[in-house]
């Protein structure tokens, strides 16, 4: 008969294996320690985990502190639209744009002319010399159009033009060239106003001034690039260079022996050999800078000439052997094979040439371009080129394939004389939104000579070639117009200077930030064919969610 210890076994087998293995794990704690019998290995993996589980608690901890305890410093807000008036004044075809307060939001330069001084009181004409009225520069912040700084820097200007960061032993250093009047040439700190050097009076006082060429060789070797004013006095071409440090004249005037027109380009052969190019007689003549520097100063350059160049360009004339295009009217470096090409505009066509051996990669005939032509994106990561064909009611807008001069896009957009220039933001999608100028619909051709045209601002995207956005109508006088990306891929927005049409007539001077998504829902489509698959606000959608990227 069993005992009543294997009579519960048998019915509780589990229970009573559960109770030996219990038993037994007991009789072996009370012989050995098990820490103590694991073997170097074993303990060795033991530290390494409490090693990482440690490390993974510092480096949440410093997340957590960083992120909760540390405050983020202040992102500056960016308002969407701005507007800074000055009354009783006359402003300058010139806009720049730069971060002046450091705040990664690009601010705005620009110039104008009070009667009534500035509207900062503390400043006037009379504080830098000047006779009332003068021309202040000032700086306003891009994300709320906040005054940076203004002060009087010249009797008048005649061109101004700012170079980026340019580095020497000492640093980085920028400026604003401005040429005033009478022929004082003028250097300013963009970030504070002031007055770099000044030299009054140094071009004399009945020259007519063609061109201001910033960023040419270092003349007096002070380690930053020189200046170079061209200046038309009575039918000859004379040059002026100026030391980019002091202003100081480097060597005496240059006679470039010929008529000319304003335009000049610098051009660098693919030999390092530094051309200065400028439309002439109805052509485009040439001057080796090596030639025209040991002219100034009467010493040997360490510059180049080209042997191809020097062939192609006549030693008495100086005209430069070339497709004929006409009377040139504008001319531009565009990105080529291996080094710039030359893009030039001429009354006749406009022509790409080789930037090494002046010969024609294509030629656009029978044209009239007024306007000087704007690179962008048509197709992604290929570059094209914007041309305003004709004036007037017969303008076209052309978008051109820059390798082969193609014509990608044309669109009829009457226009009116002195209207702003096209412009482009690049996109995520390695394209371009294109911004052009014209007049609304319904505005004949008797209108656009008249005082305060209406005039409307068109979008354009590639993604769309049968539509035209109309942003704005504008009726007051464009003296200047840029589109720009303040922020680094995003804040698209575009600047407006407006003012009287006269410098003789005072009046209301404006500057005025837009961003450009805050224009589109309140938008008209323009459809520009008979496929119209997708309704209008469909069309605005697709607009808002462009998304815009600097360029490298």
């Amino acid at each position: 008969m069993m005992d009543n210890k294997d009579l519960e076994a048998e019915i509780h087998p589990l229970k009573n294996e559960d109770r030996t293995s219990q038993e037994n794990l007991g009789n072996r704690t009370e012989k050995e320690d098990p820490c103590k019998s694991l073997p170097p290995q074993s303990q060795l993996s033991r530290c390494r985990t409490v090693a990482f589980f440690l490390s993974l608690f510092i480096c949440l901890f410093v997340v957590f502190v960083v992120s909760f305890i540390i405050p983020c410093p202040d992102r500056p807000v960016s308002q969407q639209m701005w507007r800074i008036n000055y009354d009783t004044a006359v402003t300058y075809d010139f806009l720049a744009m730069k971060d002046i307060n450091r705040d990664r939001i690009q601010d705005i330069l620009f110039l104008y002319k009070n009667a009534n001084s500035s509207n900062n009181f503390n400043l006037s004409c009379a504080d830098e010399g000047f006779s009332s009225p003068c021309t202040f520069a000032a700086a306003v912040s891009g994300a709320n159009g906040s005054l940076l700084w203004e002060r009087p820097v010249a009797q008048d200007v005649t061109v101004m033009q700012c170079t980026g960061p340019q580095q020497r032993a000492s640093g980085a250093l920028s400026a604003c060239v401005l040429v005033g009047g009478p022929g004082s040439v003028i250097a300013v700190d963009p970030f504070t106003g002031e007055t770099l050097w000044s030299h009054p009076g140094s071009l004399g006082r009945n020259v007519s001034i063609l061109s201001l060429l910033l960023g040419v060789p270092d003349v007096n070797n002070d380690g930053l690039p020189d200046l170079l004013v061209l200046t038309r006095e009575e039918k000859e071409v004379n040059g002026y260079v100026y030391s980019g440090s002091t202003g100081s004249q480097v060597g005496r005037k240059g006679s470039l022996g010929t008529d000319g027109e304003g335009g000049s380009l610098l051009h660098v052969t693919r030999t390092g050999a530094h051309y200065l190019l400028f439309p002439c007689a109805h052509s485009l003549c040439g001057w080796s800078m090596k030639s025209l520097f040991e002219e100034m100063t009467g010493k040997e350059s360490l510059l180049k000439k080209d042997p191809l160049w020097e062939r192609a360009i006549n030693a008495t004339t100086h005209r430069v052997s070339s497709p004929s295009s006409g009377a040139i009217r504008y001319q531009m470096h565009v990105p080529g094979r291996a080094g710039n090409d030359l893009l030039l505009v001429g009354s006749e066509a406009c022509v790409l040439l080789d930037g090494q051996d002046l010969a024609p990669r294509w030629t656009l005939g029978n044209t009239q371009v007024f306007r000087k032509p704007v690179l962008g994106h048509y197709k992604p990561d290929t570059l094209s080129v914007v041309i305003e064909n004709g004036t007037g009611i017969n303008r076209q807008i052309l978008l051109l394939d820059l390798s082969t001069g193609v014509i990608l896009w044309h669109q009829p957009l009457p226009g009116f004389p002195g209207g702003p220039p096209s412009a482009n933001l690049p996109t995520a999608d390695h394209r371009s939104a294109f911004f052009f100028w014209g007049l609304p619909e319904g505005v004949g051709a008797n209108q656009t000579e008249t005082r305060n045209t209406p005039h409307s601002l068109y979008m354009f995207h590639p993604t769309l070639p049968s539509i035209l956005l109309e942003l704005a109508n504008i009726s007051t006088n464009i003296v200047a117009f840029e589109a720009i990306l303040f922020e680094p891929s995003r804040h698209a927005a575009y600047v407006l200077l407006t003012g009287p049409e006269s410098p003789a007539e005072p009046g209301l001077v404006s500057v005025t930030k837009h961003k450009v998504r805050d224009h589109i829902p309140d938008s008209r489509v323009v459809h520009l064919g008979q496929d119209r698959a997708d309704s209008d606000q469909a069309i605005r959608d697709r607009f808002s969610r462009l998304r815009y990227q600097s360029e490298a």
